[in-house]
């Protein structure tokens, strides 16, 4: 199956040409794990998206596989325990954009987190989380604890838990997702909106109408189930279909922001609670420091693009002169940031971070599937339940028997290369094997990193393509991973290359600046843009650059 743009034209034939078994709406890590999942049994599966894919909360995220530690105070033991568990098999499918991340857990004589309580927290994540033995928690000193990050305040500190997370490149573990759907039968497209949904005689719905948000041609596509996974529009998704109903969806906003390594020199990543008992991720990558999460109401309009304000900016610039005194950072050290929502569901009476993050599946009397809440860990076992679904309905209305979920031990795409141990075989086969690449060894740990087994195909292109990089003045790595993108990742706009597929706009602003015309007029030759299509593209990359470079 096709997952180019570059064929934009057969994808919306593949899904037109045909009645799916299931249709999913919204390209996010829920959507292509639902994708996935279905494809992966054998149901005739499409997935669409009105912007890229992970364009919109799978991308704004903290960027880390965890199990939810601060939720046990709430009770949802059975969530921590079920999350906890996918952590491994999401690092072990994807070991290339997901790693274990140790993480200080620091405590403060009358402060809101105690010794006890962490230790009694700690010990018990463990055994619900199912931690593998060399990774369970231990518990430091004062001065040990200081000494594995310096920048702590001293003041009253007492010690701290000391445990493992995982990070991912959320954007990356979707893409990759998807791309495992789409070459297990899926069809994928992204820039496709849902206008309306399709209904039979018996008003059951049976399929979308989409418009094309490149061409403005609009489309009319058939599925015997359709699923909506759209995050924070599954309420207008809902609305459409006449069925939000009793519960409904509440927005909150979490804000990061990033800092250059040298401003904000953090060595080991920290998990702390402020004064006003919101928990607080601080996290070293890439050469970066970046610090969140903010968890306020949002009530604004914009869900595509939320805007980090004032406020925010403030609170978690407090945030750092109560942690790390020493430090005086202020707003002009801010490198980039960014603002995700969170569809969570509501519940009367409770604040943000009261909401429970488990996920719910709404069935409306149109037969049209809701999936809502749920957290960027427990996307495959999320999926494997809403897929569970529909093949019982599936069973029950036309008789088709389809097998059960088989993805836990699924590696996604890049990931086939035996696992953790064998991700790090494959890493330094690459290393030895790639002394011809004019790039440095960091550059070569980066990209692998990146793209997995797949890199060996960015390689290619680099040594192919250097001379129609230098026409068009791009780095050669970045040219080669831009022809990947354009070929097999579905990109179309110079912005799914810079912040979806690399993660340039959060963590390398330099690399946009010195190759943002470049790429912007390669995908102008090759996608064959008007004169309007490509000063809109431009304005959009001038005005990240002018936004975060200066």
């Amino acid at each position: 199956m096709l997952f180019s743009n570059l064929d934009r034209q057969s994808m919306c034939e593949a899904l037109t040409s045909q009645t799916h078994d299931c249709l999913v709406i919204g390209g996010g890590i829920t959507g292509a794990g639902i994708a996935l999942d279905a494809a992966s049994r054998g149901m005739k599966t499409a997935v669409v998206d009105m912007q890229d894919f992970s364009a919109g909360t799978s991308s704004r995220s903290t960027k880390l596989i965890h199990g939810g530690l601060r939720y046990l105070e709430q009770a949802e033991i059975k969530m921590v325990a079920e999350v906890g568990k996918e952590r491994v098999v999401v690092y072990e499918n994807g070991p290339h954009v997901t790693k274990p991340e140790t993480m200080l857990l620091p405590f403060y004589e009358k402060g809101n987190l105690t010794p006890l309580k962490a230790k009694m927290g700690l010990k018990m994540y463990d055994v619900l989380a199912g931690v593998k033995k060399q990774e369970r928690h231990q518990m430091l000193s004062k001065k040990v604890t200081l000494k594995k990050e310096p920048l702590l305040q001293p003041a009253k500190l007492k010690g701290a838990g000391f445990y493992v997370e995982y990070k991912t490149d959320d954007a990356r573990l979707t893409i990759e997702v998807m791309k495992k759907a789409v070459q297990l039968g899926a069809t994928a497209l992204n820039y496709m909106k849902v206008n309306s949904l399709l209904y039979d005689s018996d008003k059951k719905v049976n399929g979308v109408e989409l418009e094309d948000q490149i061409t403005g041609e609009t489309y009319q596509v058939f599925a015997k189930k359709i699923i909506n996974a759209t995050g924070p529009w599954v309420d207008s998704i809902r609305e459409m279909d006449k069925s939000k109903e009793e519960k409904s969806l509440y927005l909150t906003k979490g804000v990061h922001l990033v800092f250059d390594q040298k401003v904000f020199p953090l060595k080991q990543a920290i998990y702390f609670d402020h004064v006003d008992g919101r928990m607080i991720f601080a996290i070293p990558r890439d050469g970066k420091t970046y610090l969140g999460t903010t968890d306020t109401p949002f009530e604004g309009e914009d869900l595509a693009d939320p805007p980090v304000e004032e406020a925010d900016r403030t609170y978690l610039l407090d945030t750092i002169a109560h942690m790390f005194p020493t430090l005086n950072i202020d707003e002009t050290d801010i490198e980039s940031s960014w603002a995700g929502l969170r569809p969570l569901i509501a519940e009367a009476g409770k604040k943000p971070g009261e909401i429970s993050r488990k996920d719910e599946v709404f069935v409306s009397s149109s037969g049209l599937l809701s999936i809502a809440g749920g957290k960027l860990t427990a996307y495959r076992k999320m999926a494997e339940d809403v897929v569970d679904l529909v093949a019982k309905q599936l069973k029950q209305e036309v008789e088709i028997l389809y097998s059960k979920s088989d993805t836990k031990n699924m590696p996604i795409s890049g990931g086939e290369v035996g696992g953790s141990e064998g991700f790090e075989t494959f890493k330094q086969a690459q290393l030895s094997e790639t002394k011809d690449l004019p790039i440095d060894h960091q550059t070569k740990e980066q990209y692998i990193n990146r793209y997995g087994a797949n890199v060996t195909k960015v390689w290619d292109y680099l040594r192919t393509h250097q001379e129609e990089a230098a026409k068009y003045d791009v780095e050669p790595i970045v040219f080669a991973a831009l022809l990947y993108g354009l070929h097999e990742e579905c990109i179309y706009k110079p912005l799914d290359f810079f912040a979806q597929r690399s993660g340039a706009i959060y963590f390398d602003i330099p690399v946009i600046k010195r190759n943002a015309a470049g790429v912007l007029a390669y995908l102008q030759d090759v996608l064959r843009w008007e004169t309007e299509e490509t000063a809109y593209y431009r304005r959009e990359i001038n005005q990240i650059i002018e936004e975060f470079a200066g």
